[in-house]
């Protein structure tokens, strides 16, 4: 088994549930964490593997201050290795990246008024935690990567309008559980505007004392979430940590 075992196998076994929960798009979009201090050397998916089937042994070791990735035979798509390349050497906090064209997540940004409300808890656990992007200036290369990566600004989550959404954390399991969970506050509110019916919009006090207590007193509850995960996978004999 390569090195960093488990950062690869907790990563691959993100890979497998986002499918599994249709939060993939085909072989595109991409997830990354970083192994050095610094956060500029990170594993990474191949090109052109779907979620589904990705293992741990499948990540890639890049660098992100070595141009010459992008031509080596196994290279990482192009716009993951432009994107995840600046936001790890820009946020040193951003040590996993997962980004996503989930669903509800990608409906809400296509919304001319793209801010999530503090609609029910689960929408509420975002409350001033997301960075809202309206610049979209086409797939996410050069420039645009570095604008992007500038835009986050500390926040654990990105709504990129007309595009999709990207979660930046201190582990994997972390990123994993809030890109579960947004998507989810997302599917709530799309969903309840769907109705037509007026919306129950709860007060900033609450919002905010709602959104302390997911950071403050579920401390640990994503490894437990990643873990229940794993074992999922461990029981159906799956070939994720191979």
């Amino acid at each position: 088994m390569p090195e960093h075992r488990q950062q690869r196998v907790d990563l691959a076994c993100a890979f497998r549930w986002a499918a599994r929960l249709g939060m993939h798009e085909s072989i595109a979009n991409h997830f990354s964490v970083a192994v050095s201090d610094d956060g500029t050397k990170f594993l990474i998916n191949p090109r052109g593997k779907h979620f589904s089937r990705i293992k741990s042994s499948d990540l890639l070791f890049v660098d992100a201050n070595d141009a010459r990735t992008i031509d080596r035979p196994d290279a990482p798509d192009i716009t993951a290795w432009a994107l995840h390349s600046e936001i790890h050497k820009r946020h040193p906090y951003a040590r996993c990246i997962m980004h996503v064209h989930s669903k509800y997540a990608t409906v809400l940004a296509c919304l001319q008024d793209p801010v999530l409300p503090p609609l029910d808890q689960n929408c509420m656990r975002f409350f001033e935690r997301v960075v809202i992007d309206t610049g979209f200036d086409g797939m996410g290369l050069g420039d645009e990567a570095q604008r992007v990566s500038q835009a986050l600004d500390g926040k654990p989550v990105m709504l990129m309008g007309q595009h999709g959404v990207l979660v930046a954390s201190a582990t994997v399991a972390q990123a994993f559980d809030d890109l579960y969970y947004f998507e989810r506050a997302c599917e709530t509110y799309v969903t309840a505007q769907m109705t037509g019916k007026p919306l129950r919009i709860a007060s900033v006090r609450v919002a905010q004392k709602t959104a302390r207590q997911w950071m403050e007193d579920y401390a640990g509850f994503a490894d437990q979430h990643l873990a229940e995960l794993k074992a999922i996978l461990d029981e159906e004999g799956s070939s994720y940590a191979r």
